[in-house]
């Protein structure tokens, strides 16, 4: 009798601290960003993509974080700099637009299918994308080419601003061994 009320007991606690710790557990895999604040986030590549494509510098210029902290993350054409380079703070990063939309055609064409925006916090979210860029700056002949580009957003006032743009080539694929 005495062991019965041992396992039971033991029973009792166990099913009280599983069900304790599950409540008090977050939710796995939320996102700390809404539907609403995500589709604006979206909006917002949309139109950075726009203002890429027709070279407008000025309005590019107001899409990113006014910020020394602010990074674009580009092809160089700088041998000293290596074949990529990050180029922080608004000037730098104006200079570098710049450079490229007066080298040629520039094209940016998201995958857009394959856009992914998640947020990290309540003021930070990320987007993710396959593109296909066409350009002639630094050495490129213009041929279509693929990348990456992986974008933090940051919050500022009510906007949602460029903090850190990363394009990187896909490299091409190994040949087959044969």
């Amino acid at each position: 009798m005495k062991m019965r009320r041992m396992v039971f007991a033991a029973a009792v606690a166990l099913a009280t601290a599983a069900t304790g710790s599950v409540a008090a557990a977050p939710p796995a895999d939320r996102d700390p960003l809404d539907a609403s604040t995500l589709d604006t986030v979206r909006s917002q590549f949309g139109k950075l993509m726009e203002l890429a494509n027709k070279h407008d510098l000025k309005a590019l210029h107001e899409m990113f974080w006014q910020s020394p902290s602010a990074l674009l993350v580009a092809k160089s054409a700088i041998a000293s700099e290596g074949n990529w380079a990050g180029f922080w703070g608004n000037d730098a990063i104006d200079q570098k637009l710049h450079d490229i939309a007066t080298s040629g055609p520039a094209i940016l064409e998201p995958d857009l299918s394959r856009l992914k925006v998640v947020g990290l916090t309540h003021d930070l979210a990320e987007s993710y994308v396959p593109m296909t860029i066409t350009v002639s700056y630094a050495g490129q002949d213009g041929t279509p080419r693929p990348f990456l580009m992986i974008i933090d957003w940051i919050k500022v006032g009510k906007d949602w601003k460029v903090a850190s743009e990363i394009i990187l080539p896909v490299p091409p694929v190994p040949a087959a061994k044969g």
